[in-house]
């Protein structure tokens, strides 16, 4: 007998798969590593929409009206994998293969992994191509939408904003930005790089409606996403304000710890932490870029 397809409309139910994300996104960090701090920081994010937002499904990757994410912040792509595999986009047990070379779980998306639309390194470089995406659907008189997810440090490029000067020449309002505001790029804030804020401001000044809501909330993620679009003729930004590093507290807000390659032994030791245990006493070095 097949199993009874699980419903996310409970709120323990999400936070369930959200954790089971985030449990392969740690057993990800190893074995070459990965990008765990702002993996972790939009678990709830991806989760919550391919649950309650998207209309799309393993079985219908090839509708044309189906709706599309764009992981542009491609480097948090084990949460995505995560989400996929555990909705069943894919087995499991291929996230075992991580970075090995008989397989496509690299550190950015790959089109050749079920459910990944589209490949990303460049940062920047997603959000026009959801803009296309987006403006093929409305000429096509499609339902299809398009969320784009961005990291906050990677609005320092251009190509950002000139993408929402087409969206709204155009009245893109099938076109959503997620923005996962965690405050840090690399190893270290944004605020401290290049500020961003006042963000929703500058949103708005380059022709989308804006909003923030805690990305760690999945009532307030109802509430932005239900209001879908936005603004009728206006493409939408839904800023998440989440924690880099969310659900294990040796890490969190950490600029040092955005991209780890952990020993098995820590590996064990931060999955216990996921889960309620002391914090882990982390020997292996920080990458540190300057």
């Amino acid at each position: 007998m097949a199993e009874k397809p699980v419903s996310y409309s409970d709120d323990a139910a999400l936070e369930g798969l959200a954790l089971r994300v985030r449990e392969h996104v740690i057993r990800m960090a190893t074995d070459g590593g990965c990008f765990i701090g702002a993996s972790l920081s939009c678990a709830d994010l991806i989760a919550h929409l391919y649950t309650r937002v998207l209309r799309v499904a393993p079985e219908t990757l090839d509708d044309p009206d189906r709706d599309v994410l764009l992981l542009s912040k491609g480097h948090d792509v084990p949460a995505l994998y995560g989400t996929l595999a555990e909705l069943g986009y894919f087995p499991k047990e291929r996230l075992e293969n991580h970075l090995k070379t008989s397989d496509h779980l690299y550190w950015h998306p790959n089109r050749n992994l079920p459910g990944v639309e589209f490949h990303s390194g460049s940062l920047g470089h997603l959000p026009s191509v959801g803009v296309g995406i987006a403006l093929d659907a409305k000429l096509r008189g499609s339902s299809a939408r398009v969320f784009v997810i961005t990291g906050d440090g990677e609005l320092n490029e251009g190509s950002v904003w000139e993408a929402l000067l087409v969206a709204q020449a155009h009245g893109l309002d099938n076109l959503v930005f997620v923005v996962d505001r965690n405050e840090f790029q690399a190893n270290d804030r944004t605020e401290a790089v290049t500020p961003l804020e006042p963000l929703l401001p500058k949103f708005e000044a380059f022709g989308a409606t804006a909003l923030a809501v805690d990305g760690h909330s999945f009532a307030e993620l109802d509430r932005a996403f239900r209001s879908l679009p936005l603004r009728k003729g206006k493409p939408s930004v839904v800023v998440a304000r989440t924690v880099r590093g969310k659900g294990l507290p040796s890490i969190e807000a950490r600029a040092d710890r955005w991209f780890v390659n952990f020993k098995k032994e820590e590996i064990d030791g931060l999955l216990a932490e996921l889960h309620g245990g002391a914090r882990t006493q982390i020997t292996s070095a920080p990458l540190v870029v300057r």
